[in-house]
């Protein structure tokens, strides 16, 4: 039998069922951290001859003039209710957000939001870039969310999810301690790299509201209602779970859509069940709990 392709090593297996159970800080059973794409797309972006940007040809004024609406108006509707039942964001930065609209960084860092890169733009991939090039992006990133926010960026989110094989390796070499690129399980787990101390921090696809509504084609109460699915069922898990929720706010931010989110939020913030916090404090709680090493 022809043999298949070699285990690329990303991670080591650990059935599920055989981990020691561990719980969150005040014995809560999920961590729930919500993750905004504060993001910005150009309208006629450089091409990349592995991916098309738009899926018109450029200039795409619709797809860019849809997006926009999340830095107009969405971000603001969104961010205003997540503050309201006391969610604060850890947010996927599209870094170039910092020079082009930067009421809107101001505005999350005001509110106590956490930031991490999801790359310069989201119209910008990583197929095909040079170490260089690579390099070039992480050390953009670190420099300006530090410039805008006094933040240390801790955490990365490819462009648009797109990578080469050096970019676990290189984030880790940087100093940042989470990747939200793997969508392999439902607690964090350790990274191998060559260098560093990288762990996987539970993202979602499968709740993310591009997902939703972009691929499932749910409406605003069937996400909804998928997102409680997805809190009881990991509410009620033996040990420390976690879920995120991804959102991008020219979504979930639309005037239909934001009020059954809303009652997402308050069903879990009444639960008594979830510890309601952001990516790196995650980070710091498993490292405390897996390698004895205090939260920061």
């Amino acid at each position: 039998m022809q043999e298949g392709q070699a285990d690329p090593g990303l991670y080591d297996f650990s059935p599920y069922r055989d981990r020691p159970p561990f719980s969150w800080p005040d014995g809560k059973k999920v961590a729930v951290w919500v993750s905004p794409n504060l993001e910005y797309y150009e309208i006629d972006p450089p091409a990349n001859p592995h991916r098309k940007s738009w899926a018109k040809p450029h200039p795409d004024v619709v797809g860019y003039a849809h997006r926009d609406h999340a830095n107009r108006v969405g971000h603001w509707r969104m961010a205003d209710v997540m503050s309201k039942h006391g969610f604060p964001g850890s947010v996927s930065l599209s870094v170039a957000l910092c020079q082009h609209h930067p009421e809107v960084v101001a505005d999350a860092n005001e509110r106590g939001w956490e930031f991490f890169s999801h790359g310069i733009y989201n119209t910008r991939y990583s197929y095909g870039m040079d170490e260089a090039q690579e390099r070039a992006i992480i050390e953009d990133s670190i420099r300006t969310v530090r410039e805008a926010t006094g933040q240390t960026i801790r955490g990365w989110l490819a462009p648009a999810l797109t990578h080469t094989p050096r970019t676990l390796d290189l984030i880790a070499q940087y100093g940042l301690d989470y990747t939200c690129d793997l969508y392999h399980d439902d607690q964090p787990q350790r990274v191998n790299t060559a260098s560093g101390d990288l762990i996987s921090m539970p993202y979602s696809l499968e709740v993310n509201d591009h997902y939703g509504f972009f691929i499932y084609n749910m409406s605003p109460r069937e996400y909804a209602r998928t997102l409680i699915r997805q809190y009881e069922r990991l509410a009620a898990e033996p040990s420390g779970t976690v879920m995120c929720i991804p959102l991008h706010s020219y979504l979930i931010g639309q005037p239909h859509r934001i009020g059954a989110f809303e009652e997402v939020l308050r069903h879990i913030a009444a639960d008594g069940r979830a510890w309601i916090t952001r990516s790196g404090d995650i980070a710091d709680a498993w490292r405390a709990v897996h390698t004895g090493e205090p939260a920061a």
